[in-house]
């Protein structure tokens, strides 16, 4: 799982739930682990997400909506 390889966290793919928030509660990341986030999407999957958009706090809200705005947004390999 990206996620669980880009951070090196100590919780197994499984364990995460794909509603909980990335924030705080829930996976507890802080903004230095939504940039890697970020990175990794950029270099796995061809498009940039960036820090002056002003749907981040809806595109990382949990687990489910970054899948589904990486999935519209993706370039086809």
């Amino acid at each position: 799982m990206l996620l669980v390889n880009a951070l090196n966290l100590e919780v197994a793919p499984e364990e995460i739930v794909p509603t909980d928030p990335l924030y705080g509660e829930g996976l507890g990341l802080d903004s230095i682990d939504i940039l890697e986030v970020a990175l990794e999407v950029s270099r796995r999957y061809g498009f940039q997400l960036r820090s002056d958009d002003e749907r981040n706090q809806q595109i990382f809200q949990s687990l489910r909506t970054l899948a589904t705005h990486v999935a519209e947004h993706r370039s086809a390999t």
